[in-house]
C-alpha cells in the first residue's frame, strides 16, 4: 500500500516559488499574512455559535480562530517532537509541524459567511433556486459546477481566499506554503466528486475527507500542484478527476478545532445563560479528570474558566496519543475518523456534543439569529442579483451598465473584476456575500430593502 512521506509532506515551497527567508520560514510568513488580511479581521464580526453583541465575553470567529491556532500549535509541537524521536523527520524539522498547523488553524474559518453555518445554508438554497433557471444571469453554468453553489461550502471559499482572492489576485493569492495548504484542506476533492462518493456508499463508509468538498473547480489547479508537491495519495474516479487522501496534519488542525468549539461552547453557554453552572461544571470536571471541589474562594465564572483550561489540556494529550497510535493508518490514507473520535476522551466529547445539540443549538436566541440571518442574506442576494442580470445583457461589460446599477456597485464596493460569464459572475456574488460581517450584511439588507 502506498504511503505518504514526511519529507514531502512538510514541503514549504510556495506557489510563487520564493525561497524561505533565513530569518522567517515560509509558514511564519503564511501565519503573518493570514493575521494581517482583511478576511481574517472580518471574523471579529462573524458569529461563532452564540449571537454577538449581547455579551462581551462571548467568542466570535476571530477569537475562535486564534484559540484554535494556539491549541493547534501545542498539538503540533508534541507531534513534531515525537516524529523526530521516531526518526520520521529530521530533528531540525520538528518545529515545522507546529508552525504549519498553527498557520492552517488561523485560516480554517476564513471562508465562513455571516451568521455561521446557517449562512452557508442560506447561500446554498438561494443559489439552488437561481441555478435552476430563475435568473437569466446564471444560466449556462456547466452541470458539474452546480453543486459548488447549491451546497455552498465555507471551506472551499477559504481555499479560494488563500489561493486566489487575497494579496496577489489570480496569481496564487497569499502564496501559502504547500504544507499549509495541505493541512488546511479537510476535504481534498471537488464538489461533484464528493457528491458521487457519498451517493455510491453507505453513510458510515464515506471517507472522512469526502463528507464535503474543499475547493471549487476554479481553484483546482492550485491544489493539484500542492498535492503533487507533497506526494498526497491520489485516486482517479470514473470522470478522471482526482481526489486525494488527507494530509496527516489535517487531523491535528481538525482536532484543535474540535477541542475548542466543543469545550469552549460550554463556557460560552454558561456565560450566555443557556447552561447552568452545575451542568457545565459536571461535563468539564469529568472531561478534565479534575475534581470540582478544590476551588474555594473563586467565583463560579473563574471555576468554569479553570475547568475549561484543564479540559483543553487533557484533550490535547488525548489527541496526540491518538495520532501516535494511528500514525501508520494516517500515512497510508486508510484512517477515516477524527482523532477525538478514536481518543480516550471520545465518550466525554460525545456527551458535550449531545448537550450542545439539546440545549445550545436550540436556544431561542440562536434560533432567532438563524431566522434573521437567513432573511438578511436572501435580501442581499436578491438585491444584488439584478446587477448581474443587467451585466449579462450587456455581454459582461461593466462600463455599459445603467446608472442605478453603477450606483449600487459603488455603494457596496462590489468587485466585478474578471466577471465574464455566468460561472465567474456567481463566484463574484458569493465572494461578496460570504465575505460580509453579520453587521454589514444587516446594513446592506436594510439599504437594499429601503
Amino acid at each position: 500500500m502506498a504511503k505518504m512521506e514526511w519529507a514531502s509532506l512538510l514541503n514549504t515551497a510556495t506557489y510563487d516559488n520564493k525561497s524561505e527567508q533565513a530569518e522567517r520560514p515560509s509558514y511564519v510568513i503564511a501565519a503573518d499574512r493570514i493575521t494581517f488580511s482583511a478576511p481574517f479581521r472580518r471574523l471579529a464580526n462573524k458569529t461563532q455559535v452564540h449571537p454577538l453583541y449581547d455579551n462581551d465575553h462571548l467568542r466570535h470567529r476571530l477569537i475562535h480562530s486564534e484559540e484554535v491556532a494556539s491549541v493547534g500549535r501545542s498539538i503540533g509541537m508534541q507531534v513534531g517532537v515525537w516524529l523526530a524521536a521516531e526518526k520520521a523527520i529530521l530533528p531540525e524539522d520538528a518545529h515545522k509541524v507546529a508552525g504549519v498547523v498553527q498557520a492552517a488553524c488561523l485560516a480554517h474559518d476564513l471562508g465562513n459567511p455571516p451568521f455561521g453555518h446557517s449562512g452557508e445554508e442560506a447561500i446554498g438554497k438561494w443559489c439552488s433556486e437561481k441555478l435552476r433557471g430563475c435568473s437569466p444571469a446564471f444560466q449556462g453554468i456547466a452541470g458539474d459546477r452546480w453543486h459548488e453553489f447549491e451546497k455552498f461550502e465555507g471551506n472551499a471559499q477559504g481555499f479560494r481566499i488563500l489561493t486566489r482572492l487575497e494579496m496577489y489576485r489570480n496569481e496564487g493569492g497569499m502564496c501559502m506554503p504547500n504544507s499549509v495548504l495541505g493541512a488546511f484542506m479537510k476535504y481534498p476533492m471537488g464538489a461533484e466528486t464528493s457528491k458521487r462518493l457519498k451517493q455510491n456508499k453507505a453513510k458510515e463508509e464515506v471517507y472522512v475527507g469526502a463528507k464535503k468538498f474543499g475547493f471549487f473547480e476554479s481553484e483546482r489547479a492550485y491544489f493539484d500542484a500542492a498535492a503533487g508537491a507533497m506526494g498526497l495519495i491520489e485516486t482517479r474516479g470514473p470522470d478522471d478527476r482526482g481526489w486525494w487522501r488527507r494530509h496527516p496534519l489535517v487531523y491535528l488542525v481538525e482536532a484543535a478545532d474540535d477541542i475548542c468549539y466543543n469545550i469552549v461552547d460550554l463556557e460560552d453557554g454558561y456565560s450566555a445563560g443557556d447552561l447552568s453552572f452545575e451542568t457545565v461544571q459536571d461535563r468539564l470536571s469529568a472531561f478534565a479528570n479534575s475534581p470540582s471541589g478544590n476551588q474555594g474562594g473563586y467565583t463560579d465564572f473563574e471555576k468554569i474558566s479553570y475547568l475549561r483550561a484543564r479540559a483543553i489540556g487533557g484533550a490535547i494529550t488525548a489527541c496526540v496519543d491518538a495520532f501516535k497510535q494511528r500514525h501508520d493508518e494516517i500515512l497510508d490514507g486508510s484512517f477515516s475518523a477524527s482523532l477525538i473520535g478514536v481518543s480516550t476522551k471520545a465518550k466525554d466529547f460525545s456527551a458535550i456534543e449531545e448537550l450542545a445539540r439539546e440545549q445550545l443549538f436550540t436556544a431561542p436566541r440562536k434560533t432567532r439569529l438563524e431566522v434573521k440571518g437567513r432573511n438578511v442574506i436572501r435580501k442581499v442576494l436578491d438585491g444584488l442579483c439584478p446587477v448581474y442580470e443587467v451585466l449579462a445583457q450587456q455581454n459582461w461589460k461593466e462600463d455599459e451598465l445603467p446608472d442605478y446599477e453603477k450606483q449600487l456597485i459603488n455603494a457596496v464596493k462590489l468587485d466585478l473584476r474578471g466577471v465574464d460569464d455566468a460561472y465567474s459572475a456567481l463566484h463574484s456574488l458569493t465572494d461578496f456575500v460570504s465575505g460580509m460581517t453579520d453587521r454589514y450584511a444587516v446594513q446592506v439588507s436594510d439599504m437594499l430593502s429601503g
